[in-house]
């Protein structure tokens, strides 16, 4: 699943005064990991070697080898933006007196957003958002959306978990 939960250990950072009570980490799924990448191009190389064993020799061979070639760099450029597209970290801190949630984005400044989590309200919305099962967290005069790239099922179980941690007390 694409989100942790982390408790924070007090021990490990001495110099933290005020750790976070709980801390979440959420990011996008990977269907194609770095080792499956890699034997991608692989793969693809050698398959895209195939028309050129019966041109080797002959001026054919310097007629396709650049098209060939070229298709293989376009590809290993389309997943490496898709890769660098995709590097988005989403990191709530709950503590007592106060919620803090940070998007990371490539490209792009640092979205941050806190309230006071008495005051904090979780809302799922199963069809009136842009994905179903849309997860916001609605506090300090605004209304945050909170791991949209997830899969349904996941933003249903991120609500459920966001409900424990986050209950409506306001």
């Amino acid at each position: 699943m694409p989100y942790e939960w982390i408790d924070p250990d007090p021990c490990a950072e001495p110099d933290q005064i005020d750790p976070p009570l709980r801390e979440l980490h959420l990011w996008p799924h990977r269907s194609l990991p770095k080792r499956g990448f890699v034997f991608f191009i692989a793969m693809t190389f050698l398959l895209l070697l195939v028309p050129l064993y019966p041109a080797l020799g002959s001026p054919v061979l310097w007629g396709l080898l650049p098209f060939l070639m070229g298709t293989l760099a376009l590809l290993y450029w389309a997943i490496q933006k898709s890769y660098r597209d995709g590097e988005v970290l989403e990191e709530l801190r709950i503590w007592h007196d106060r919620v803090h949630l940070e998007r990371h984005m490539p490209h792009r400044a640092t979205q941050d957003w806190e309230a006071n989590p008495h005051w904090v309200e979780v809302k799922i919305h199963d069809t009136s958002g842009p994905v179903p099962n849309y997860v916001t967290l609605r506090g300090a005069g605004r209304e945050v959306e909170i791991g949209a790239f997830l899969s349904r099922e996941e933003r249903l179980d991120l609500f459920n978990d966001l409900s424990r941690y986050l209950p409506a007390r306001g």
